[in-house]
């Protein structure tokens, strides 16, 4: 898995923040913490999604750097390409359609291939606003889980915040631990203004 320059990350030991920023400070913050005999469970998410990072904490810091993920290739939009082929990341899947659609695709300049991609890029760009509310709503959801999976008032929380009841939510987790409160609140805080941006 590779990871953009500009990820940052969020470690806890149990329901204590370790440490919050760039990958890599992060990191050596949280070998830090377990060398120091962290209570557990550590875990490291990622800012943007709350998916986990996995991170090979053995050996010296300098190890554990050494087999960080390298930087991210640059997005397509941002690479000017000849006609032809992309020269990389293409993959091979199976795509299941009707025979109508095979026929249009078919008839399509570039071939089927070729107007799929601008089929999937077009829709990428005119659905960027909703997909980012969709993916921080998810963050918030993937955080909670993880953290507040087993606190008192982990549902109700849940369901006041794709309620956008943002009061209800401030007083359900008000009770959990402060670094698990703090960061699920900005998490929501940032799903609630894409939100409001896009309706």
């Amino acid at each position: 898995m590779s990871l953009p320059d500009a990820m940052t990350c969020t470690a806890f030991d149990g329901h204590r923040l370790i440490a919050s920023g760039a990958l890599a400070s992060v990191v050596l913050a949280t070998k830090q913490a377990v060398d120091a005999g962290a209570a557990g469970p550590v875990l490291i998410f990622d800012d943007h999604s709350s998916l986990p990072v996995e991170v090979d904490l053995r050996g010296s810091p300098d190890d554990v750097l050494a087999r960080l993920p390298s930087p991210a290739e640059p997005d397509d939009e941002s690479v000017a390409r000849g006609p032809g082929r992309p020269r990389l990341g293409v993959v091979a899947r199976e795509v299941t359609l009707l025979p109508r659609h095979w026929e249009w695709l078919a008839a399509q300049p570039g071939g089927a291939s070729a107007t799929l991609r601008r089929l999937v890029e077009e829709a990428r760009r005119q659905n960027r606003d909703r997909d980012r509310v969709r993916q921080a709503g998810e963050a918030v959801d993937r955080f909670m889980l993880a953290m507040a999976g087993n606190l008192p008032g982990y549902e109700e929380a849940t369901r006041a915040f794709w309620r956008r009841e943002r009061d209800q939510f401030e007083q359900l987790t008000g009770h959990w631990p402060t670094d698990v409160r703090e960061h699920v609140r900005r998490l929501a805080s940032r799903a609630w203004d894409d939100a409001d941006v896009v309706t």
